[in-house]
């Protein structure tokens, strides 16, 4: 077979192997994009379902609180949710006034031998329930313990059960461990860096190359003014066989990284060699699994394939996979990821025309950004997106990354952000429950360099990262102005609040940010970033002089609480 003949076989092979419609054809995110072929609907999409016949149901979930637990654990706790749905669930007594419903009376077993773990009952209409119990019932094991809730009402009727699984596994004697937070989504970790205690973690970095920077001679200097900087972590683009010194040195520095697999997880006999090396290493947090497979239209069973082979092999990490496409086959493309970054990359675009000579809309065309508008405000729609997306499938949600654009060309984005809008897309993530920053690409501007230094340095460390790490964003309203976005997270003795005006014009004039219901504050603690003007004016929270495109945060004194310093 001649050379031309062969390329041409594996070719048609990889065509037959994408998903969606017409895979013969050039495709981003399932749609055509050179003017040559038509537009069509690509399939794919995930849509609200229909609500189900005969009113609201009840959808009982649970999970451990954590991903995986320790043999050094002495206890654990499952997060138990009675949501009324329109669309997932079982038949339950009075749903349509949820007060008059009757509580869950459940148990939590093994299916194993029917041990209980956990019995106790809930309110129907509660998330977020939380139950504790020993594990010193269960032997440590590298496979995941299966475990069922069994429920009813008071009185016996109406049962309902769920399922779940359980990772309680053998201390790690060497290297990381990184646990996910099933109840709001962050990370906890630990190495020998924290003295080997779990504590909250922000990762806070870059997609960090090979070229000129991780495989560079220099790659000592370079990486250490990387971390100087403020940045806590990368996703490290070379291969430890490559740069075995490079992981080293950076484990040296507590420099944390995502593990890069995304050309091997078609290979898992690459993949077990690679993880076979990293697993044990100090500052490894997590695998990047991979790079859009949803624009790729790649096989859909070739991540859960890869997350098996890792997990067999580290159980101790999670893996991700960056999602490029607005709605492309969401559930298929996550399944077999623990945490969903997604890379929205909005700025200097033309979001209605491409280079390529066609269109961009919902069925045709590639404009470097999946339906997107073109603002800063395409990275909160997308974290929305998404959660919307889990919530119609009856997912529960995964934790979340946004990787921030920090270049520009290729031929769709024609600038750099500047400043205030790198700043400007990692706060409106935050705002939307993002628990990571990831930055495409470093090395990049000094200025970008700069900016994500000194914003990651604010919010990446202690009191401010307890709070976004360990914590839920509450969206609180901001009356007047579409463009403003604001959130808070509220600690034990103190409240983190963060405003974007995410619009080019300055806002001077004073807005009540609306707190939650029955919160109350009572000093201004400490100023986290920006340059707006805080104020309590009789019990309400005012910010004034909103720069365009600005982000401010602050940290507020809840009422009533005595604080120490940098308490949150």
């Amino acid at each position: 077979m001649s050379l031309f003949a062969a390329l041409a076989t594996l070719l048609c092979f990889a065509a037959a192997q994408q998903t969606g419609v017409h895979p013969d054809w050039p495709r981003w995110c399932g749609k055509a994009y050179e003017p040559q072929y038509p537009s069509f609907a690509p399939g794919g999409r995930t849509v609200e379902p229909a609500a189900r016949p005969g009113g609201p149901v009840l959808d009982i979930q649970f999970k451990p609180r954590y991903s995986i637990y320790l043999e050094s654990d002495k206890e654990a706790e499952f997060v138990v949710n009675a949501r009324i749905s329109a669309w997932h669930g079982q038949s339950w007594p009075n749903l349509a006034s949820p007060a008059t419903a009757p509580r869950l009376v459940f148990t939590i077993n093994l299916v194993s031998n029917n041990h209980v773990l956990v019995s106790n009952l809930v309110n129907v209409s509660t998330t977020g329930n939380l139950f504790a119990f020993s594990l010193e019932s269960l032997a440590p094991s590298l496979q995941a313990y299966q475990v069922v809730l069994f429920g009813a009402t008071d009185q016996g009727t109406s049962n309902v059960t769920a399922t779940s699984e359980l990772y309680y596994l053998p201390e790690k004697k060497t290297g990381s461990v990184t646990k996910l937070d099933n109840l709001n989504g962050g990370f906890l970790f630990r190495s020998p860096a924290t003295g080997n205690k779990f504590e909250p973690f922000l990762p806070f970095g870059f997609y960090a190359s090979c070229d000129n920077f991780l495989c560079d001679k220099d790659y000592v200097r370079k990486v250490r003014t990387f971390k100087d900087l403020g940045l806590n972590s990368m996703v490290s683009l070379t291969t430890v066989q490559d740069s075995r010194a490079t992981y080293q040195y950076m484990d040296t520095l507590d420099l944390r990284y995502m593990y890069d697999l995304r050309y091997a997880y078609r290979n898992l006999t690459s993949v077990t060699e690679q993880v076979s090396v990293i697993k044990d290493f100090d500052g490894l947090y997590s695998y990047w699994g991979a790079d859009e497979p949803d624009g790729h239209q790649d096989p859909f069973d070739l991540l859960p394939k890869a997350r098996d082979t890792i997990r067999r092999l580290d159980p101790y990490h999670p893996v991700s996979v960056t999602l490029n496409c607005q709605n492309f086959y969401f559930g298929e493309y996550t399944a077999g990821a623990d945490l969903i970054m997604e890379d929205v990359y909005p700025i200097g675009i033309n979001s209605t025309f491409s280079h390529w000579g066609t269109p961009c809309n919902a069925t045709y065309g590639d404009c470097g950004c999946d339906n997107c508008q073109g603002s800063v405000q395409d990275v909160p729609r997308r974290l929305d997106d998404l959660a919307r997306y889990e919530a119609w499938l009856g997912f529960w949600p995964k934790t979340k990354a946004h990787n921030p654009q920090a270049f520009d060309g290729d031929g769709y984005w024609a600038r750099h952000p500047t400043d205030e809008e790198e700043v400007a897309m990692n706060a409106l993530a935050f705002n939307h429950d993002a628990k990571a920053i990831v930055s495409w690409v470093w090395p990049t501007s000094d200025s970008l360099g700069r900016i994500m230094g000194r914003f990651g340095s604010a919010v990446a460390n202690p009191p401010v990262r307890d709070l976004l790490a360990t914590g839920k964003p509450v969206r609180v309203a901001v009356g007047g102005y579409g463009v403003v976005d604001a959130a808070c997270w509220v600690g034990e003795k103190q409240v983190l609040v963060s405003v974007v005006n995410g619009g080019y014009e300055p806002i001077d004039a004073g807005v009540e940010i609306a707190l939650p219901k029955g919160l109350s504050v009572e000093s201004v603690d400490r100023r986290v970033w920006g340059s707006g003007r805080w104020a309590l004016v009789d019990g309400a929270v005012k910010l004034s002089g909103q720069g365009a495109m600005a982000t401010n945060m602050v940290m507020l004194g809840l009422a009533g609480v005595t604080r120490g310093p940098g308490q949150a």
